[in-house]
């Protein structure tokens, strides 16, 4: 498929799939496969094959068109090439670019293959069916060539799992043996495995995923359990969820022990201990640890598994997200309840979102609960629905800083995680509309769809075009009258009571905002239900700012329109608005100028001028805010001069800076091909530090203006003492010599270093290194830019 043509193919293929689904409903009904293990903790509600709901026109579905569209112009031969350049066979096409030339290559193709089995059990479109084919044929042919049970495309990954298979180990957060995560590599090719067999029902990816299993299961078989720890400490993805549903697609019980040998004690034992240990930690390196929890307790039982999911996702959806569902900042954990000044270009990574989904969905198949289907809803609309760009590119962090935009990945030459994540992101949209029991359907979300539950001979068909409405409209098409339970979702942000109508009649509701409207009784077809759910403005505050607030009308997050992004910034005063509201009612200064469209009006608050409020996941191209700060007049007066002067701060050292390095954090470090001896790094004051110890020194690359002279300006914190003496040096070269002794108690402070300017002539980069005195420290560095020197 021509790249150019991705979004004309939109309307042919929503054909293809109304079409399809009518012809071929049997075949995905028996798309999935039948586990081989029975679980030891049964499920209170259980979520319907994928192949069982289809969307039907919405919102939902304009964006699953979009992505179906775009699944079907990647092709698959290009994710293949390194898998066969590894195996010894010769590539058919050229990879793909960004992580795909990278020591992560192979992790696109996992999640490719996991993106096509989806969309084939949620569109059935034969030729997802038949890609996932032609892949699993293919990477068939890559493990037979390499003859031992591996299969991968990580560069140098043979060299990497034979050391390991001796007992040598080096390992870091982001580095296992010189080579970048590779068993979270590993863990993205037996997902989309897995994925084809349970799916698409292709036997052969189970036999590839056994034969791999079984060679990894070799491969550690000789370590012991201070040694696996060791590797765990390196990112690898959720090796822990593919090998116990391998035990439950095959039942056999090394696959459980291999399982059970990936579990990562540092992160997991005190989750389990229900102690919050995520500040700092790299966020999404630790979700996929612990939806294996949660996929291996249905399996065994394991009490200390439910434990430990259940308080990961309360304390990451109460202490840790922001308004859209999302939650980091640099891919990083803060302090809990701590987000007002974690605002920035690189908040919320949608991998983690994608992932916080999956947890989501197992802990509702446990506890029926309707606040874990509340979150569920405020991600998928808030976040996930808005990092789909028109012209189908998605989105790795969604920013949050005010004023920012959303940027967005290229369509065919990025491929970072949150691209593979991305592929899935938008054709699973039927996940977890529906649940069920013995006794009834749960309806958790309000998007337009068809359940088809095959073995009870029951249609419901959804039609709503919420959240532009507040009405979803219920038919049943029944092959026999029969006894049921519907249980509609009382949404929190919905006033009590919610109205329900059943065929045509008001019926007497008794719920709360985050419970289940329940009736009972026996249904014929026909029968319809009519549900209104009373949508009003609302705020939510920053935990540790209640001047900070979101608007939301019902379920959809509002964001300030501060217009395209190419619009030049003549007054940064004039950017990002505040509102002087005395801390009124939302209702009394933010009044609709369409609610067809969910689009509202700041009503004679906004400073220096009022704001358009729009849904923040139809907004692309545009700067926003989507906190906004709220002041009273009095006070406003009073920030006024503050806030520009750090305004104009901010604004003059970013037209000066050449480079900017976030110190601590692994992908800006990888960036600037960060190295040292006796080094680390952590998190204090909510901020990453680097420092060297006993000796030690760190250096990195800064890029230059070849035809200026610079500084470099560094951050310190103002408490750090004893024991602090380091050279500067810039290529070799000693620019000062710094102490740190209580230069600024309680608060961070900035020296700028003079760089000559024979340093940086004709240069493109130099290397800066923090070189500690013998026997003394270098750092803590909390930042670093080089800036062109003021003239």
């Amino acid at each position: 498929m021509n790249h150019s043509s991705v979004l004309r193919t939109i309307p042919v293929i929503a054909l293809m799939i109304t079409a399809l689904h009518s012809a071929d409903a049997d075949t995905l009904a028996n798309g999935a496969s039948s586990l081989q293990v029975q679980p030891a903790a049964p499920p209170a509600a259980e979520p319907f094959q994928l192949g069982d709901v289809q969307l039907l026109d919405g919102l939902f579905k304009t964006a699953q068109d979009r992505a179906v569209a775009y699944l079907l112009s990647l092709e698959p031969d290009r994710f293949l090439a390194n898998f066969r350049k590894e195996a010894g066979l010769p590539p058919k096409a050229e990879q793909y670019g960004g992580w795909e030339r990278m020591g992560v290559s192979g992790h696109s193709g996992g999640h490719y293959l996991s993106a096509c089995a989806i969309a084939w059990a949620t569109t059935g479109i034969p030729a997802f069916r038949e890609r996932v084919s032609y892949m699993v044929d293919e990477l068939a042919l890559c493990q037979e060539a390499i003859g031992s049970g591996y299969l991968a495309a990580i560069p140098d990954g043979k060299r990497v799992f034979a050391e390991i298979a001796g007992g040598e180990i080096r390992s870091a957060g982001f580095d296992l043996n010189g080579c970048w995560v590779p068993l979270y590599t590993l863990h993205k090719l037996m997902a989309g495995l897995r994925d084809s067999y349970r799916l698409a029902g292709n036997q052969k990816a189970l036999e590839i995923n056994t034969r791999f299993a079984l060679w990894l299961e070799e491969v550690i078989s000789g370590l012991n359990e201070q040694q696996m720890q060791q590797i765990l400490a390196c990112e690898h993805g959720g090796m822990n969820e593919t090998l116990s549903d391998l035990y439950a697609d095959t039942g056999d019980r090394r696959f459980l022990a291999l399982s059970n040998r990936f579990h990562h004690k540092a992160i997991l034992d005190p989750l389990a201990e229900e102690r919050d240990i995520l500040p700092g930690k790299h966020a999404n390196t630790q979700i996929p640890k612990v939806i294996g929890l949660a996929s291996r307790y249905p399996l065994t039982g394991q009490a200390s598994d439910r434990k430990a999911s259940e308080f990961f996702w309360e304390r990451v959806v109460r202490h840790h997200s922001y308004v859209t569902g999302g939650h980091c900042d640099h891919e990083h954990f803060g302090p809990p309840d701590t987000l007002n000044d974690r605002l920035s270009p690189a908040t919320t990574e949608t991998c983690n979102v994608y992932n916080m989904l999956k947890l989501s969905t197992h802990l509702f198949s446990w506890s029926a609960s309707a606040e874990v289907a509340d979150f569920y809803e405020r991600a998928l609309l808030n976040h996930i629905r808005g990092t789909q760009h028109p012209d189908g590119r998605i989105i790795y962090n969604l920013s949050l800083e005010p004023g920012h935009f959303k940027e967005y990945q290229t369509l065919y030459d990025s491929f970072t995680c949150c691209n593979g994540t991305g592929m899935e992101n938008h054709v699973r949209y039927p996940e977890a509309i529906y649940f069920h029991d013995d006794e009834g359907i749960w309806v958790n979300l309000y998007i337009a769809s068809k359940l088809d539950w095959r073995q009870r001979g029951i249609r419901l068909f959804q039609t709503t075009e919420f959240p532009f409405s507040e009405t979803a409209r219920f038919t049943l098409s029944l092959d026999r009258p029969q006894e049921l339970t519907l249980r509609f979702r009382h949404p929190h942000w919905a006033g009590s009571p919610v109205e329900l109508s059943l065929n045509g009649e008001l019926q007497p509701t008794a719920s709360s905002p985050s419970s289940f409207v329940e009736i009972r009784r026996e249904w014929t077809s026909g029968d319809t239900v009519e549900l209104r759910l009373p949508m009003s403005l609302r705020t939510e505050p920053m935990p540790d700012n209640p001047d900070r607030i979101a608007v939301f009308y019902g379920p959809t997050l509002l964001a300030a329109d501060l217009g395209p992004v190419a619009t030049p910034n003549a007054d940064s005063s004039d950017f990002v608005p505040v509102l002087v509201t005395d801390r009124a009612p939302v209702s009394s200064w933010v009044e609709p100028t369409d609610l067809a469209s969910i689009t509202f009006q700041s009503n004679a608050v906004g400073r220096p001028h009022d704001v358009e409020l729009v849904p923040f996941f139809s907004l692309h191209d545009r700067r926003y805010t989507v906190y906004l700060d709220l002041f009273t007049e009095a006070l406003w007066q009073e920030n006024e001069a503050a806030r520009l002067a750090e305004y104009a701060r901010e604004e003059a050292l970013a037209r000066r800076t050449t480079d900017l390095l976030r110190i601590g954090e692994m992908q800006p470090e990888r960036d600037h091909r960060l190295e040292g001896e006796q080094t680390e790094a952590g998190e204090a004051m909510g901020r990453k530090w680097r420092h060297a110890i006993d000796g030690g020194w760190f250096a990195f690359t800064m890029r230059v203006h070849p035809q200026k002279a610079h500084e470099l300006l560094c951050t310190y914190w103002g408490d750090d003492a004893h024991n602090r003496q380091f050279d500067i040096l810039i290529d070799g070269v000693r620019i000062a010599t710094q102490t740190l002794e209580h230069e600024a108690p309680g608060r961070f402070f900035e020296v700028a270093y003079p760089v000559p300017e024979s340093l940086t002539r004709g240069q493109q980069e130099v290397v800066v290194r923090l070189q500690a005195h013998p026997g003394k420290w270098a750092g803590g560095l909390f930042g670093c830019r080089m800036l062109v020197a003021e003239e």
